[in-house]
């Protein structure tokens, strides 16, 4: 029994996991409840201006994710150097990482700026869905540095347990960006009737507060780190390597996930614009059902870095089983509430009969293969990443999606035409694939590596 017990848990292993994911979740939830009202406002417009919306919002995704690799990479050592008490080394790895968003913003604006329509040519060769996504990336144009920073900023609280700044950020900011939807989408208040380029204003504004309240709070009111804007200039080449060699590999690894999304959109882009629109709706219950996943994938990587700091790696390999585990049970929850929210979900929106029928078919496929990236997602974006096994994990991310998933779903969908369930499943084959392979990577206990501090 106290063997059963340590692959458990214990109620404070519990506790501290549930303090970290809930608060994680719920600000993903809210995210998601932004990007469903954008949605549901946006299809009273008809299927061109949600599917041009929803290509735009592909490349400042792909964007966003970029930030995500080199957030979460630097997690990996500010979780580690947290446990160790090592102040000195988190705060020069939270430099170079503002360092490299700083770079990565700049040339997402530039390229936003001077080729909007070659962006949105990549997603799909339809001409007045270009239009409409020119028209709505130009507005994004701000977005690229007001993401980057809060996003990344917001990584490094959480990886030293404080979540509660981003939590309430984000309700804020899902309010703010509702009320300038509706004013701006529809012209109410005497504002001009701005249709898609009022989703994008109203966005705008959501960020720009954002970018406020986190950075304000990260420079000027954290005890924690106590991180200051002059500490940019700080010097940190003595960690500059560690950093490379242990970030860099999320970053390549989350930017090939990126890319390899945006490889799908532009398959699905292809395919035609009333998929496009049944892809939009369902992406939106993915991500419902995914926020539970999502925070425990978070918490798992904070908790582990946290125990590794510590030196127990017994411990650390123990947890993982148990992270696992949960990571398969939230995948089952995930499947149930898609097939009991499909129905009025779809129907919820005003698109064609054809849309609502390929919508129905793609929530099959995403309810059999979220089980599987449920699991998948707790061990890549948490216990070993947290272990410092990037570069194992991104080889992964290399071989299974770009060899198997963008190939497979390219001859489903555009030589073979095959019915929307498998057409989405080849697509995401990799994530099967992946959940077998960090497996048995766990069972290892290779995933364990040493972190070097600042000198």
């Amino acid at each position: 029994m106290n063997s059963l017990k340590e692959y458990v848990g214990d109620k404070n292993f519990y506790k501290k996991i549930l303090s970290i994911a809930i608060p994680i979740s719920a600000q993903q939830f809210i995210t998601v409840g932004v990007n469903l009202m954008d949605t549901i406002m946006l299809s009273s417009m008809g299927d061109t201006q949600l599917s041009a919306s929803a290509l735009g919002g592909q490349f400042i995704n792909l964007y966003q994710i970029f930030c995500m690799g080199i957030g979460m990479g630097a997690s990996v050592l500010t979780s580690r150097y947290w446990g160790m008490k090592e102040l000195p080394s988190l705060r020069k790895a939270v430099t170079i990482m503002l360092r490299f968003v700083l770079i990565l913003s700049s040339l997402f604006t530039l390229a936003t700026i001077f080729a909007p329509n070659l962006i949105i040519r990549m997603y799909t060769p339809e001409k007045d869905i270009i239009n409409y996504g020119v028209i709505y990336l130009r507005w994004q144009i701000p977005v690229f540095v007001c993401i980057g920073l809060s996003l990344t900023c917001t990584i490094v609280l959480r990886s030293v347990g404080q979540v509660r700044i981003p939590l309430i950020s984000s309700i804020i900011a899902f309010f703010v960006n509702i009320f300038f939807n509706w004013v701006f989408i529809f012209g109410h208040l005497g504002a001009p009737r701005m249709e898609i380029a009022g989703a994008a204003v109203g966005t705008l504004i959501a960020r720009l507060f954002e970018l406020t309240f986190i950075c304000g709070y990260f420079f000027f009111y954290d005890k924690r780190i106590s991180y200051k804007i002059k500490d940019i200039s700080m010097r940190c080449a003595d960690l500059l390597f560690e950093y490379i060699r242990v970030c860099i590999p999320v970053f390549i690894s989350d930017g090939l996930l990126a890319l390899g999304n945006n490889a799908v959109a532009m398959v699905i882009g292809r395919i035609g614009k009333t998929f496009v629109s049944a892809n939009s709706v369902t992406t939106i219950l993915q991500q419902l059902s995914s926020v539970l996943t999502q925070g425990m994938a978070h918490a798992s990587c904070i908790v582990t870095g946290h125990t590794m700091g510590e030196g127990d790696m017994e411990k650390a390999q123990k947890q993982g089983y148990t992270f696992l585990g949960i990571g398969f049970i939230l995948g089952c929850f995930a499947a149930v509430v898609i097939l009991l929210m499909r129905t009025p979900i779809i129907n919820y929106y005003k698109v064609s009969e054809e849309t609502k029928a390929i919508a129905w078919e793609l929530m099959d496929a995403i309810g059999f293969i979220v089980i599987f990236q449920s699991m998948n997602s707790v061990l890549t974006k948490g216990v070993l990443r947290a272990g410092g096994d990037t570069r194992f994990l991104m080889a992964g991310d290399i071989l299974f999606l770009w060899v198997a998933s963008i190939p497979l779903g390219i001859i489903a969908g555009l030589v073979l035409h095959m019915p929307p369930f498998w057409i989405y499943t080849f697509l995401k084959i990799d994530q099967i694939i992946k959940c077998v392979w960090c497996y048995f990577r766990l069972r290892s206990r290779k995933w364990m590596k040493k972190i070097r501090t600042a000198s």
